[in-house]
């Protein structure tokens, strides 16, 4: 192992924080923007069906380092103050994959069967009543997973804050090629594993997340439907 680990290793550790951060702010402010363009876009007002599907369509039809680029640079000339390279990133991470996230929840509501919707009119049920009473928290869990590939991809995009020298680690890792030249392969590899780190971490609490959702709805795991769908579900009586 290369005399030069252990300083890859820390330095690489400055950086963590604005990544986690970045990915942390990015997350919050996607799922803000998804839940609005996503009922959005099912709004039985017209104005607003419109402006959910133009804010999807133009972040995700744009490139987004392109749009940091403009948020970072563009935008500064129009308002008069530069903005903090950390809070960018999350502004443009956040929008660009609310607009993504849109589509997953907008998705999601539509999923759930026409007969919980006439259960909840039948009810007497307000229209707010049953969104948040009835239809959202079936459709919630059908979100997370793919809210959790989302996710990864969201922290995978916080590199690109490398651009605008936010201070993350691809930027830490670039800081170090013209003097750590013969161990580069060690550093990019760092880099991978702390991106792995982090992405599984992400995996793991959206699981937990499914997990009690669905057992909140009285349903059965995802992980558990498939071992039943391959016949392996444990014998109740097995242990007599």
């Amino acid at each position: 192992m290369s005399a030069n680990f252990g300083l890859i290793v820390s330095r690489i550790l400055e950086g963590l924080p604005t990544t986690v951060w970045a990915t942390l702010g990015g997350i919050a402010l996607t799922i803000v923007l998804s839940f609005a363009a996503g009922l959005g876009m099912l709004s039985r007002l017209a104005v607003v069906r419109w402006v959910s599907r133009f804010y999807v369509e133009i972040f995700r039809g744009t490139s987004e380092v392109v749009q940091l680029f403009w948020i970072f640079f563009a935008l500064p000339l129009l308002v008069g103050f530069q903005l903090v390279p950390l809070f960018a990133g999350i502004v443009v991470l956040g929008l660009n994959h609310g607009a993504y996230g849109g589509e997953i929840v907008r998705g999601a509501v539509q999923s759930v069967p026409r007969a919980q919707h006439e259960g909840a009119i039948a009810l007497n049920l307000s229209a707010a009543n049953r969104m948040v009473r009835v239809i959202l928290p079936q459709a919630v869990v059908e979100m997370i997973p793919p809210f959790n590939n989302l996710f990864i991809q969201l922290l995978k995009s916080s590199a690109l804050l490398v651009f605008i020298s936010a201070g993350e680690m691809t930027e830490i890792s670039e800081q170090l090629r013209p003097t750590l030249g013969p161990d580069l392969v060690l550093v990019y590899t760092v880099v991978l594993v702390f991106y792995l780190l982090l992405a599984i971490v992400i995996t793991v609490v959206m699981r937990q997340l499914e997990r009690v959702g669905a057992r909140r709805l009285g349903r059965v795991p995802r992980e558990r439907r498939r071992v039943l769908s391959r016949g392996h579900a444990p014998d109740s009586a097995g242990g007599l």
